[in-house]
């Protein structure tokens, strides 16, 4: 897989928003989705007291949840640590490991947001733009948005929203135990993105996805 550049990665934090808000817009947030065969976890890690950034992704066939390929990718560090603008930080080293694969995955899980951004811009979105693979965010925390309580039931949710957009889902994905933040990323919509992160959860509370992707950044 090649892909195009969008923006140049060498930039400010200033820039960086800049380049979010430019783009934000020309995310498709309704199902644009063939057949789902394969599924791609993304993790990002640090290595080297945070100087190289260790991007690794996890490709699971759907059917099964079984692993058909993995690929990690180490570049230096270059862009500070700043929230909402990490994937400046990460989708370099990330689009080297998916460069990669033999197989093509036909959607992207990643581990942090995708609209359920200040700039409706997060990883999941700047990454689904860059690959034009469909994509999702599935975030341990929220950034931001506001949501009610959630039932303790597994499979259960309620919207995520700001203001009066929907950016989002609150999703137990096991009982009585902490929801997690699903967002669409770029082509695919809320209820197939929350329709697909429990299709690729078993007995955890994250998916499959991003337990192999984790433990692939993680070392």
């Amino acid at each position: 897989m090649n892909f195009p550049q969008l923006h140049p990665w060498d930039v400010t934090p200033k820039e960086a928003i800049s380049i979010q808000k430019q783009f934000r817009d020309a995310v498709i947030t309704e199902d644009q989705l063939s057949t789902v065969s394969f599924v791609a976890g993304v993790d990002v890690g640090d290595e080297n007291k945070n100087t190289t950034t260790r991007a690794a992704v996890a490709v699971l066939a759907l059917e099964d949840l079984s692993l058909r390929e993995q690929a990690i990718a180490r570049l230096p560090t270059t862009f500070p640590y700043v929230p909402g603008l990490l994937s400046f930080r990460e989708v370099p080293a990330v689009l080297q490991a998916l460069e990669k694969l033999e197989t093509v995955p036909d959607l992207l899980l990643c581990d942090g947001q995708g609209i359920a951004h200040p700039r409706r811009f997060g990883i999941a979105s700047h990454l689904g733009l860059i690959t034009d693979i469909p994509s999702i965010g599935v975030a341990k925390t929220r950034l931001t948005g506001k949501h009610p309580p959630v039932p303790e039931r597994r499979g259960e949710w309620v919207p995520l929203t700001d203001g009066e957009d929907v950016i989002g889902a609150v999703l137990r994905t096991r009982e009585s135990v902490k929801p997690v933040f699903v967002s669409p990323g770029h082509r695919i919509g809320l209820a197939s993105a929350i329709k697909y992160v429990m299709g690729c959860v078993t007995r955890y509370r994250l998916p499959e996805t991003t337990r192999w992707a984790h433990r692939l950044a993680s070392g």
